[in-house]
């Protein structure tokens, strides 16, 4: 058997996905970025993408600003510690690739986000929802 792993080629929702899960197995540990990655690279057949290494680690560097900008949005009395980790990791993906990636567009992130939300909590799909369209918004009235 090779050492060398095999590149798999992943759609971009299953590498959103992929980093998704790299996002969330982050918020329950506070080690190195670098050792989450190389940690991850078994568990993922063909290792982790470019897309999910490149996105978590834009995330990593931008999150004081992104969770910022998710508690613009959130009901009055809300704190970010009152959202589940996983719609918060869902809202951080959503945020960044809104935010940082051009190429995607803003309602592409937000279904994929909502899809994600649908799959992985139960029942915060529209509260995903609502939470990134006040921020596209918001983004669009500032753009005018």
């Amino acid at each position: 058997m090779s050492d060398t792993k095999q590149e798999i080629k992943l759609s971009r929702s299953e590498a959103r996905e992929q980093a998704f899960m790299l996002l969330f197995s982050r918020s329950f540990v506070q080690e190195p970025l670098e050792d989450t990655l190389a940690d991850a690279e078994e568990l993922f057949e063909g290792g982790v993408c470019d897309y999910a290494r490149v996105v978590v680690m834009g995330i990593e560097a931008v999150q004081d600003e992104i969770d910022a900008d998710i508690a613009r949005f959130l009901k009055k009395g809300w704190s970010l510690s009152r959202i589940s980790r996983t719609s918060l990791t869902i809202l951080r993906l959503a945020v960044y690739e809104i935010k940082f990636l051009d190429s995607i567009p803003d309602s592409v992130s937000v279904n994929e986000a909502v899809e994600l939300a649908k799959k992985y909590t139960i029942d915060e799909s529209g509260f995903v929802n609502g939470i990134l369209g006040a921020f596209i918004r918001s983004r669009e009235g500032a753009a005018q």
